[in-house]
């Protein structure tokens, strides 16, 4: 799948699904939301790096999956928020980290 039919899907289900919860999609909303993901994201690595609880431990497979699931839904959440405020996130990819561009110098 081409990085913008990516965004397009992952936005489509976002919302449809903000929708069928009737919840608004508003720009604060989706920022508390990506909080939300990162927070979650940040506590999978704690697990996986085994700096938590002895009671939260996983194995290395499962935490490794928790890991890539929280990710996903930052990373879902950052193209719902480029596609809600009109930002081409991949031509942005490009010029900040590939082209550097929009780097000063």
């Amino acid at each position: 799948m081409e990085f913008k039919q990516l965004q397009n899907k992952a936005s489509e289900i976002f919302l449809k699904n903000l929708k069928r919860d009737n919840i608004e999609a508003s720009d604060d909303y989706l920022i508390l939301k990506i909080t939300e993901e990162l927070g979650e994201f940040v506590q999978s690595y704690l697990v996986h790096k085994k700096r938590c609880r002895p009671g939260k431990y996983l194995s290395a497979k499962e935490s490794k999956i928790a890991m890539s699931k929280e990710l996903a839904d930052v990373l879902g959440l950052i193209l719902v928020i480029a596609k809600t405020s009109k930002i081409d996130l991949e031509e942005a990819l490009i010029k900040k980290w590939i082209t550097r561009e929009w780097i000063k110098k």
